[in-house]
């Protein structure tokens, strides 16, 4: 059964009810915008969402960060000093 917002809102139990027999469809406007499903479903999706996630750049120093904690590494950082960078000379046509 396909619900709008207003009908899923005033059938809220017959709604979760339905359920168990398939996904239930909510509709704005004749819109998707969300479905219900079954806890054991959504499990199944955040599972498959968290093995399919790559990993971000924090993730990965947020890894690295873990690593040299554990096995007591300090990973020494040289002062900044200024350079001298030689002037480019540019050609415009």
């Amino acid at each position: 059964m396909n619900w709008e917002i207003p009908e899923a809102q005033q059938r809220f139990a017959e709604l979760i009810r339905s359920i168990n027999q398939e996904p239930q469809p909510i509709y704005d406007r004749q819109q998707l915008v969300a479905a219900v499903v079954d806890a054991e479903t959504f499990q199944e999706f955040l599972l498959w969402h968290q093995q399919c996630r790559k990993p971000s750049l924090a993730d990965d120093f947020a890894e690295l960060r873990r690593l040299c904690a554990e096995e007591d590494y300090y990973l020494e950082v040289p002062t900044r000093q200024n350079r001298h960078i030689p002037k480019q000379t540019y050609f415009f046509c």
